[in-house]
């Protein structure tokens, strides 16, 4: 953790600042995360962009929020507040799906939970305001983007305003921020009210009146009260909001809020490559403050130290990834000269050992958008480029992302260039990338690839918006063959998923028999998580369809959904008696047996007590949901 020469954390305190010689300083960044200085965190991101453009910034981070005298101990900024939760929704960070309170957290120190709260935009948007009364307040990161409209909050299960409204803020920046960042901090330096500022792209804010206050051609959407009332109209909302996700052609949205109005300007544009360039190569520490040594230091940091990320944007948008809501689905990359500049400095870093971990983003084989098309007249508004079936204006070319990564196995110092982000397997079955999938198993596996077929049935994918599993079976057999041909034992490991809006009983069952062909069971099966913004989490709350507005089976019983997931984990012991129930109930009593084909015996063995037996110490519930 020694410091670099060249380079230094940004001010945390006031000691800080006064070894600097700063008497003020102009923006303050709150941030929900403990400190991180890497291009994997996005406070990290837009403190170094604003220092980029002259400005005097300050870290605030994990602030103690019962008062506000954490805020006010660097004084008061400048220019604003601007507060992010941090790089993921509070409440899934602090939540399972099954609502029990996680006791670590990845993102704080020592990973343990506890150290920012529940809605942590708001709250700190509150005590902010308590400090600096004057100021102006910017929210943004993940969990302001993903709720920036009323949206259905799985945690208090009913509608919740616009985050905007809730926070108190004064405007709100959604999606990945960079340019409505530099923009806002620019023109509050020339001394506009962030008041007037009504006319920036992938911003949001509120006013009393929307005829001669949107800058923008519009849609009005259903209000808050109607989506409160309505799930038809929330329904709706969620699929203009959707239909509007586009930088070329995507209007303003207007939602009336009792006598106010949120008003969304269209997407801000994205970063093409000079400029995700110079990005992601803002002189970034590369690690946690050393203010967390004592602590263990920040476990987020280990997943990300020795990767790249080369891309953004993901055309793939399966309904119930929230990517698509905010990065968007449009692609952009960076050069390959600014992916190999940044591989060599890791090679320089003290705890390299050779590893890239990881050359990715939001999927990993994406390197420009999915046609020509998108270019010119953005995103189709009422299909998507991979499901149900690749469309046939996709230009699946892998060759650009196949040159980058020979050119960083070539760099002295690297022993290894692996892929862990997700790969889209569809992606790479479009014919003509015969090279890359071979390059790929040789070269950039590390004993395994994790995909995510989802699940089984065709019908169960058209709602997650996922290829059908023909695809899936095509890209297995094609890696288990290249594996053969060089000798190698690599297995595939398939991230599935129970109780997604549309899943049944049957459904599952179906997934259960294949696993169970192959001789596979899942360690660990992830329950559908209805997090704000998603497709998918409107299907959960409507039980509509946003795309089609036709109804829609959701699993929300929760012993159902306790059900389809033990089918995915029918070998263990302990699930043996509710996978029967479940068989029988949809009378799938055929599977319950000795023979080869059947998921469960009608009894206990006496192999299956000796593993249950309890041991002191040993659990033996079944593995909860993640």
């Amino acid at each position: 953790m020694a410091k670099s020469k060249e380079r230094e954390f940004l001010p945390v305190s006031k000691e800080d600042m006064e070894s600097r010689s700063w008497y003020y300083y102009d923006f303050l960044i709150v941030t929900g995360d403990a400190y991180v200085d890497h291009p994997s965190f996005g406070t990290a991101i837009i403190a170094r962009l604003l220092e980029s453009l002259g400005f005097r910034v300050a870290v605030l981070a994990q602030p103690q929020y019962r008062d506000a005298s954490a805020f006010l101990d660097m004084g008061k900024p400048r220019f604003a507040v601007m507060i992010s939760a941090g790089n993921i929704d509070s409440m899934v960070a602090h939540y399972t799906v099954a609502k029990r309170r996680r006791n670590y957290d990845a993102y704080s120190p020592g990973g343990k939970a506890g150290f920012r709260p529940d809605r942590a935009t708001i709250v700190y948007s509150n005590r902010a305001r308590e400090a600096f009364p004057d100021t102006p307040i910017i929210i943004g990161g993940l969990e302001a983007s993903l709720r920036r409209f009323c949206h259905y909050d799985y945690w208090s299960d009913k509608v919740r305003r616009s985050m905007l409204i809730d926070s108190g803020a004064d405007l709100l920046t959604y999606g990945m921020g960079e340019r409505q960042t530099a923009e806002i901090a620019n023109r509050l330096k020339a001394g506009e009210k962030i008041q007037n500022m009504t006319d920036i792209r992938g911003t949001c804010f509120l006013t009393k009146e929307i005829d001669g206050k949107v800058a923008f051609k519009y849609r009005e959407t259903p209000s808050f009260e109607e989506q409160c009332s309505d799930k038809k109209a929330y329904a709706e909302a969620t699929r203009m909001q959707h239909e509007e996700q586009d930088h070329i052609r995507g209007l303003a949205l207007c939602e009336r809020n009792g006598n106010r109005y949120l008003v969304q300007n269209p997407p801000a544009l994205p970063l093409d490559t000079e400029r995700l360039d110079r990005v992601y190569e803002l002189p970034y520490m590369r690690a946690y403050h050393p203010m967390y040594e004592s602590a263990g230091g920040v476990p987020a940091i280990k997943e990300v130290e020795f990767s790249i990320t080369h891309n953004r944007g993901c055309f793939g948008a399966c309904n119930f990834c929230s990517l698509a809501f905010h990065q968007g689905r449009y692609v952009t990359s960076r050069s390959h000269e600014s992916v190999v500049r940044e591989a060599k400095l890791l090679t320089k870093m003290p705890n390299f050992k050779g590893y890239i971990h990881d050359v990715g983003g939001p999927t990993a084989n994406f390197r420009a958008p999915a046609c020509d098309i998108q270019k010119k007249n953005g995103l189709c508004r009422d299909k998507r480029c991979l499901a149900p079936k690749t469309c046939k204006n996709i230009k699946a070319d892998h060759s650009d992302y196949l040159e980058l990564l020979r050119k960083l196995r070539g760099i002295e110092g690297v022993k290894k260039v692996f892929i862990r982000s997700g790969i889209r397997y569809d992606y790479m079955l479009c014919g003509g990338n015969d090279r890359f999938f071979d390059e790929l198993v040789r070269y950039h596996v590390s004993g395994q690839i994790k995909v995510a077929p989802e699940h089984v049935s065709g019908r169960v994918l058209d709602y997650m918006g996922k290829p059908h599993f023909e695809t899936y079976l095509k890209f297995k057999k094609k890696y288990e063959e290249i594996n053969e041909k060089y000798k190698l034992k690599q297995f595939i490991v398939p991230y599935l998923m129970s109780s997604h809006p549309g899943s049944t009983l049957e459904d599952a069952v179906m997934l259960a028999e294949f696993l169970h062909s192959t001789g596979h069971m899942p360690e660990q099966v992830q329950d559908f998580y209805p997090t704000p913004g998603t497709i998918s989490t409107a299907m959960y709350y409507t039980e509509i369809d946003p795309r089609t507005m036709k109804k829609v089976f959701v699993p929300k019983n929760p012993h159902e959904k306790a059900m389809q997931r033990a089918l995915l984990q029918w070998k263990r012991p302990q699930n043996r008696q509710i996978v029967i129930e479940a068989l029988k109930t949809c009378g799938r009593s055929d599977l319950i047996g000795f023979s080869k084909g059947c998921l469960v015996p009608p009894r206990m063995l006496s192999s299956e007590r000796a593993k249950t037996k309890k041991k002191p110490g040993k659990k033996t519930a079944a593995n909860p949901a993640k």
